[in-house]
């Protein structure tokens, strides 16, 4: 029976060994996802910064935000008190330091007599909608009449 008992307490300590065994690996595995999941957060944060540096490069400088122009304007040589500057002036100063120059955008307004021409030709549209009970479209209608006689008043003025 010692023989027996032998084996048996050979078994049990054996399975101990194991059984420590599988929990330190078990928990070398854990530290070592833990000490990656940082180096991976840090990685994806670069990442996304580097995507928004990219985006905003692909921006028109008037479309982008006074912070993205300021971080633009820190890097560029003869810049200084980026913080103290409102967006005009960060656009302006960016846009010297480019060598962009600023031509300013004309709108094409039509003359106020081809105004009056198409609020009479709304007007006949309203009136047709009116007979056909579309009460939706003759809304429509009186809008757009409504938007461009403002447009003929500011003309005016």
């Amino acid at each position: 029976m010692s023989s027996k008992q032998d084996e048996t307490k050979e078994k049990s300590e054996s399975t101990e060994e194991e059984v420590a065994e599988e929990k330190q690996e078990a928990e070398d595995q854990s530290q070592a996802e833990e000490k990656s999941e940082p180096e991976d957060q840090a990685q994806t944060r670069e990442k996304e910064a580097d995507q928004a540096k990219a985006d905003v490069k692909e921006k028109p400088l008037e479309k982008m935000t006074v912070k993205e122009l300021r971080e633009i304007a820190k890097g560029m040589p003869g810049i200084t008190g980026v913080h103290a500057m409102k967006k005009d002036e960060l656009l302006v100063s960016i846009k010297e330091a480019k060598g962009i120059k600023d031509e300013p955008v004309k709108k094409v307004d039509s003359s106020t007599s081809e105004l009056k021409a198409q609020i009479k030709s709304l007007k006949a549209q309203r009136q047709a909608a009116l007979e056909a009970k579309d009460k939706k479209m003759a809304t429509i209608f009186k809008r757009r009449i409504s938007r461009l006689k403002k447009k003929t008043r500011r003309k005016a003025a």
